[in-house]
């Protein structure tokens, strides 16, 4: 029987950490050469984004591609022999074309771009992505390697499956030494959780590519130059001589990167903070490098080496992780979420029982150090940290100094303020995860108190001028001195004006006395589907949207019109587009839409419990004067139930849609549609354009029992 490490998860927890501050360390530096670093930034120690004027957390291709296509597990069961064609479905279900998870640089240029545009055309994975279809130098730049981590973070002590599904993964998208290069090293990190020494590791990840390989050459060159050299810096000019990017064509080829990644481990592999300062001082594909590297490093090292040596690499990022897809409600993410996800597939994958939600609660701060993102809003004099009782388990320390105002202490739920600061490389898909009408709850007690303090559960709401507006729980708790007991908040989310998304959710802590004292968070979290009205507000001024309104869609469509006599007003040039709205949180529930309107094309209509943008139940207008309930499952849409409805272009009507269980039951005029199917068991709501374009009113969502 497989034995898993016991301390899966928390090593798990520090690859995914790893891999989030390798990137958000490289990413504001990314593609400058190692002279330009020196001349500007010196030798990289610590996060500069200050120094360039960025956000640490942004989005990025190498999060988002990482922890989303490995997602192909949950899409396509739990598998140790998942295909390249599975995977490559995923890729079609997550990657809103032009927008979302990697660089859409163009065909031909951009190997993601190429491979997903085969995809698109019918070419399935792992053709999508081979030399033969698409040439060398496309097929061999960098990706492969980039989005392995995922793989090897299911695979513990597993190499030759991490090999596996990293070679199928990246055959996707590229080919050659790029899938060498994914190969070796995701089988270095699945042995990682096995073993420590750097070498081990090297030689594990060769025996599972070919020995006349590129790749396994320049590894033995470089092996032998650290050897010989003693010095980075020597061994990094010798690898640009040789393997520099003026060697390869293409944007950004593997070979370059892959060499100073094991140069890096090779010199820096004793310690987190002096691989990062290698890695990310060498240049080229900086936030690639430093995220591979990264991950390696953490699950080597573990949780203490990210905050040892003096460098406090967890702080910044507070768990933070932002993850640009289609999939609703998993962009605003955490690493302690995303670590128990991939360790959930991981124990699936050995025949194991999964992890059940610790505390049944998304925010429970049960990993070691963990913060799940939330953070004390600027000007309160106070900290959070992740601490241990020993009664009470691990919860957030809430810790505050004399005070002349209220403790915010708040974790992001949607899109983040900063976004508007964020470089637009890589726009921000997402939706937010709290909706009016659901049930929050939290358990909260005192600490160390000099005397009472209340505490109220607070969410911030966006405005029309793009501003956080803060609404605070009626019910509210009273702590006092040496009460040890837990108290619980409950509150259901008000409606919101304008239907703005909720930004930030969290508690707020005041004081008579304003003095020092500590408020111990043990849990918070959300249950239940919302019961809102989703309406456009009216734009304000001419040409001055409601940019935060529309950021809570996953606008998986070629034209998103914000049009304030309309809600939704979508168009689809060619083919089948979705803009969705949710979280998987939401199962049984019903949605009713005033005034759908197709202007052109067909089918049209709208959707439930959508999972991306190819897998969801919907009611449809279908040319020719007919509604059907279809389920679209990837490739195929299968057509549940069908009446004759003789609809016209530019006519408006009210659509009902709703899913309870196995029940899918959809009415238009009078006409009413009914089926049973259990595949999509949870999801967000939908508008669907096809060749063409639609409308909508006002959409009413309700809870169903």
């Amino acid at each position: 029987m497989l034995v898993l490490p016991p301390d899966y998860l928390e090593r798990v927890y520090a690859g995914v950490l790893g891999k989030l501050i390798g990137v958000y360390l490289g990413r504001p530096f990314e593609m400058w050469s190692h002279q330009r670093i020196m001349s500007e930034l010196g030798v990289i120690k610590y996060y500069v984004n200050d120094r360039l004027n960025v956000p640490i957390v942004v989005t990025d291709d190498d999060v988002s591609g990482t922890f989303v296509f490995v997602r192909a597990l949950d899409e396509h069961g739990i598998d140790a022999n998942i295909t390249s064609e599975a995977i490559g479905k995923t890729w079609l279900n997550t990657a809103v074309e032009n927008k979302s998870i990697f660089w859409w640089g163009g065909r031909g240029i951009s190997t993601e771009h190429t491979a997903y545009w085969n995809l698109k055309n019918g070419v399935s994975a792992p053709d999508s992505g081979s030399i033969a279809t698409n040439g060398v130098t496309v097929a061999e730049q960098i990706g492969a390697q980039i989005f392995i981590d995922g793989w090897a973070l299911v695979s513990p002590g597993r190499p030759g499956l991490a090999a596996k599904m990293a070679g199928s993964a990246g055959r996707v998208s590229h080919d050659g030494e790029s899938v060498n290069a994914a190969i070796l090293w995701a089988a270095m990190e699945a042995e990682a959780f096995l073993s420590k020494d750097i070498d081990h590791l090297i030689d594990t990840g060769l025996r599972f590519i070919p020995c006349d390989s590129l790749i396994t050459q320049v590894v033995s060159e470089v092996r032998a130059w650290v050897k010989a050299d003693g010095d980075w810096y020597k061994t990094r000019e010798k690898i640009e001589a040789k393997y520099g990017y003026d060697k390869f064509e293409g944007t950004c080829h593997v070979i370059p990167n892959h060499c100073i990644m094991h140069m890096a481990i090779l010199y820096g592999g004793h310690s987190f903070s002096k691989a990062m300062e290698i890695i990310n001082t060498s240049g080229w594909d900086t936030d690639c490098n430093s995220g591979n590297v990264g991950c390696l490093m953490g699950i080597i090292h573990g949780i203490d080496s990210l905050s040892g040596e003096g460098y406090d690499w967890r702080g910044p990022i507070a768990d933070r992780a932002i993850i640009s897809s289609s999939l609703n409600g998993y962009s605003i993410n955490n690493a302690a979420r995303i670590a128990l996800d991939l360790t959930n597939f991981g124990r699936r994958l050995a025949d194991k029982a999964p992890i059940p939600q610790p505390k049944n609660s998304q925010f429970h701060f049960t990993l070691p150090g963990s913060v799940q993102g939330f953070q004390v809003s600027e000007g309160s004099n106070a900290k959070v940290s992740q601490a241990v009782d020993r009664n009470d388990g691990p919860g957030l320390l809430i810790e505050f100094e004399s005070y002349a105002k209220p403790v915010e202490v708040l974790t992001h739920t949607a899109t983040p303020l900063e976004y508007l600061k964020m470089p637009a490389h890589y726009p921000l898909m997402s939706s937010p995860l709290v909706y009016t009408g659901q049930k929050v709850t939290a358990s909260i007690r005192s600490g160390k108190l000099s005397g009472p303090v209340e505490v109220r559960l607070r969410l911030k709401a966006f405005n029309s001028d793009d501003e956080l507006v803060p609404i605070d729980s009626d019910a509210f708790v009273v702590l006092v001195p040496g009460d040890s007991r837990l108290h619980q908040l409950e509150w259901v989310l008000p409606e919101i004006v304008g239907s703005y998304p909720i930004g930030e959710l969290g508690v707020v802590i005041t004081s008579g006395d304003g003095r020092a004292g500590q408020v111990w968070l043990d849990r918070l979290a959300w249950h239940g589907e919302p019961n809102l009205t989703v309406k456009r507000p009216a734009t304000k001024a001419l040409g001055k949207p409601n940019r935060f309104w529309d950021y809570q869609w996953v606008q998986g469509v070629d034209h998103w019109m914000p049009f304030s006599k309309s809600t939704i007003f979508i168009g689809q040039d060619r083919g089948e587009g979705i803009a969705s709205y949710g979280t998987r949180d939401w199962a049984n529930y019903r949605v009713t839409v005033k005034d759908v309107s197709v202007k052109i094309g067909g089918p049209c209509g709208v959707a439930v419990r959508v999972q991306g943008l190819r897998r969801y139940y919907a009611l449809l207008f279908v040319p020719k004067g007919w509604v059907a309930l279809v389920k679209v499952l990837d490739n195929q849409r299968i057509e549940l139930a069908r009446a004759e409805f003789n609809w016209t272009v530019d006519e408006k009507y009210e659509v009902t849609l709703e899913a309870v269980g196995p029940s899918i039951k959809g009415s238009v005029g009078g006409v009413r549609l009914e089926a049973q199917d259990s595949q999509l068991a949870d999801g967000a709501l939908g508008v669907v354009a096809t060749d063409g374009a639609m409308s909508t009113g006002s959409i009413r969502v309700q809870p169903v029992e």
